[in-house]
């Protein structure tokens, strides 16, 4: 396990921080008319003042119903500010709020809580049927948005009088940084999800670490759209908003943030990669839809100039004069405009993680004047342990470990983390933590990597993921799927498929943004997905990206078979996991038909054959 050095965050205020309670009110006393939490619009603001006020009010509810130190508190909410306020409040009180995707089923539900243990749970309206059909030991339901039956509201929790010997300043002051802060519960991509114990000490640690490279404060804002129950937004939005004093602004459907990023206008912007892929999607349609020959030639110029830059840049070769000169109008006359309607005109950090990202994708961005840096971290190193900074982008790679975080390489290639990020354990699951977690504190993450000579480390795939054929080929499904993903934004999913086979295949999802796009251009508005994969042009084009994909990668990697799957994934559902990743053993499950009949004789119509 990692040694138990005392980590201090040091605070705006002068005081060096070593929990989440200790910071937050220290924060709430820099700014306290500042506002601390919004959502889109400024329909609903909350200033530092207030936060503090409510969260000393629903800590002594909470205490009321029976939360006590080390207590847990389940959380099934959307992107909210009362997320930020509840889980805020029980920290305050030493216990361990945590959340739970909102696609989880009464059968999940039923397995986390009891993992977990709480008797609390702080939900809205719309999730209390799934709530209340799992079996827990559930005894205090709180809703957030109105009354319900058998449940006590959020404001009904803060009017309740805390109990006589309750001390709320006591309370907060007496959590310990190796005390839990919260629990986060993996996807499950390789079984029943694990819950990752993440201490005060591990949180604060982490914003210790990236101070380095982000400069975040109060003048600073942030958009909260991904899960609270995933560890990117509970420290780049939640901890950081409680310990650095940045602007939150929730965003309760993640579909809504190509609309919110030109409100927020966002200083700080972390996207998983299929965010990205969406926005650079965005712009190429915008672009195909001008009907201008005039500016539609110009935004292709102004485009090329900047990508052209990039390349210099990454290729450490000055522009040069003219490129120069180029880059400075194409700046000038579209690119800065571009960036202000998609709302990055103000991003001083863009970062992009959870999932391998496409390089075009990132080249595309620094083309457009917006650095993507790319991190690299889990749920058991409490978000970010490597990335790329401004001054080793290093496309390809996710950086150089962050400060106070050690790498190396197992015998087989396997990555091994070691450092004050990394978590405490698995909940009630020692046999599992001592698999993961050796003796001398090193944490075996399960990604097979590479580290050059600069320290850059080089994620090549997950270990239990790798294809192997049956020459005894191994390859990355991942550098598959990418290489496919970047040549067309109409691909939303590809599932690469091979081991113990004779050559790649693969599942295509058409991506329903973009299909909606290509439906309305043909003149087919109202057009499914099924519909879609269906149409020749479709199909050509998707043909078209594949053979460009293939293009990049070596013979044996090349996709020889594909077919077209005819619905959507969503996140949660069969195919992936909250957090987009693709959830192959159910796949292959699923498709097993699809996919054998890629490999036999007489592939159906379905199937486009590329050898």
């Amino acid at each position: 396990m990692a040694d138990a050095e005392q980590i201090t965050f040091p605070h705006e205020s002068g005081t060096a921080v070593a929990t989440l309670p200790e910071a937050f009110q220290l924060t709430t006393t820099v700014r306290p008319d500042s506002v601390a939490i919004r959502t889109v619009g400024g329909i609903q603001e909350i200033t530092w003042a207030q936060y503090a006020a409510r969260v000393e009010a629903i800590a002594g509810g909470l205490a009321a119903v029976g939360v006590r130190r080390g207590d847990t508190v389940g959380i099934m909410l959307t992107n909210r500010p009362e997320f930020h306020l509840v889980d805020t409040a029980a920290l305050h009180l030493g216990a361990i709020p945590f959340s739970i995707y909102n696609t989880s089923s009464p059968d999940q539900i039923e397995y986390l809580f009891g993992n977990a243990e709480n008797a609390v749970v702080v939900t809205e309206q719309v999730f209390l049927p799934a709530v209340r059909a799992a079996d827990t030991a559930v005894t205090t339901t709180i809703v957030v948005d109105g009354a319900a039956s058998g449940a006590i509201t959020l404001a009904e929790l803060e009017q309740t009088e805390a109990p006589d010997d309750f001390d709320f300043e006591r309370s907060w002051r007496a959590v310990r940084p190796e005390d839990l802060a919260t629990l986060i519960y993996t996807s499950g991509t390789t079984g029943p999800p694990k819950g990752v114990e993440i201490t005060h000490r591990n949180i604060i640690a982490e914003l210790a670490a990236l101070e380095e490279h982000v400069d975040a404060g109060f003048d600073d804002r942030v958009i909260s759209y991904l899960p609270a129950a995933h560890i990117a937004d509970r420290v780049s939005s939640h901890a950081a908003n409680m310990v650095r004093g940045i602007q939150v602004t929730t965003v309760p459907d993640p579909r809504e943030i190509a609309a919110a990023l030109p409100e927020v206008r966002p200083t700080f912007f972390f996207g998983v990669p299929r965010v990205w892929q969406k926005i650079r999607a965005g712009i190429e349609a915008k672009m195909a839809e001008e009907s201008s020959p005039v500016k539609k030639n110009l935004a292709a110029w102004a485009l090329g100039a900047g990508a052209a830059s990039a390349k210099a840049h990454l290729e450490g070769r000055g522009d040069g004069l003219v490129g120069g000169l180029q880059h400075g109008l194409a700046d000038k006359l579209v690119l800065h405009k571009v960036r202000a309607a998609i709302g990055m005109d103000q991003v001083t950090f863009a970062g992009s993680g959870a999932a391998a990202i496409p390089p075009e994708v990132l080249q595309f961005f620094l083309g457009l004047g917006v650095p993507v840096l790319e991190v690299w971290g889990m749920s058991e190193t409490t978000g970010v342990s490597t990335m790329t900074t401004a001054e080793n982008l290093a496309i390809g790679t996710v950086g150089k470990p962050v400060a106070g975080v050690e790498t190396k390489l197992a015998a087989d290639g396997e990555l091994l983390i070691r450092g004050p990020v990394v978590m405490r354990g698995y909940r009630k699951q020692p046999d599992k933590t001592a698999d993961a977690i050796d003796a001398d504190g090193w944490l075996a993450t399960g990604d097979i990597a590479t580290i050059d000579g600069q320290g850059n480390v080089t994620i090549v795939d997950r270990k239990k993921e790798l294809i192997i054929n049956e020459a005894g080929k191994n390859m990355s499904p991942t550098n598959i799927e990418n290489a496919m993903k970047a040549a067309s934004s109409l691909i939303g999913q590809v599932v690469a498929i091979g081991d113990d086979k004779p050559y790649i295949v693969a599942l295509v999802v058409l991506d329903p943004d973009a299909a909606a796009a290509r439906a309305k251009n043909l003149n087919i508005p109202d057009a499914d997905i099924a519909t879609l994969s269906r149409r020749r042009e479709v199909i050509e084009e998707v043909t078209a990206a594949i053979r460009e994909g293939n293009g990049k990668l070596s013979r044996v990697e090349q996709i020889k078979r594909f077919t077209m799957v005819p619905a959507a994934w969503d996140p949660g559902g069969d195919e992936l996991t909250p957090t987009m990743k693709l959830r192959r053993k159910p796949i292959a499950t699923k498709y097993a038909d699809r996919i054998g009949g890629m490999y036999g004789e007489s592939p159906g119509s379905d199937v486009i054959d590329l050898r």
